[in-house]
């Protein structure tokens, strides 16, 4: 087995392991930091659910090296949120217009619309559509995570944070 050290900040926290050269990202997140909400799907980086951001860019965490991400900030789904046991604003708005079903796909959903909103703060149905495009969502038809993230940007102000 060949080992490596590596230092990874993960949602704001500076990890420092040895782990096995071969090792994923996502399994670095799940199986050493105990980060489960990244998911492991396809294994292919089709499917979207490893979704994370690797220095404030979208990746799939299934199709890179932990070893790769030496020295880079990783933020999980976990890291969206404001603080421990509160809900970030996307992540509140998808529990309120039931945009998740199972759940499966959810961290990678979160992550992408998270990315969409810090650069399109209000965007279309159309561009949400886009966004999320490249990540497969088996249980909710894609419409409800539309609207959540419509009902997360609305630019009336509306009574939800």
């Amino acid at each position: 087995m060949n080992t490596v050290s590596v230092q990874i900040i993960v949602n704001g926290t500076l990890y420092a392991k040895e782990i096995e050269s071969r090792m994923t990202l996502v399994d670095f997140l799940r199986d050493e930091l105990g980060l489960t909400g990244t998911h492991a799907g396809c294994e292919h980086g089709v499917c979207g659910a490893c979704s994370i951001l690797l220095n404030d860019e979208p990746i799939r965490s299934c199709c890179i090296f932990a070893v790769q991400a030496d020295g880079m900030a990783v933020t999980t789904v976990e890291g969206l949120a404001l603080g421990r046991g509160q809900l970030s604003k996307i992540q509140d708005a998808f529990c309120e217009k039931h945009a998740l079903q199972c759940g499966y796909c959810t961290p990678g959903m979160l992550i992408a619309c998270h990315d969409l909103i810090k650069h399109t703060p209000h965007p279309s149905a159309e561009e949400v559509r886009e966004a999320i495009s490249s990540n497969i969502c088996r249980c909710t038809g894609y419409q409800q995570i539309v609207d959540a993230v419509l009902y997360a940007t609305d630019p009336k102000g509306a009574t939800h944070e």
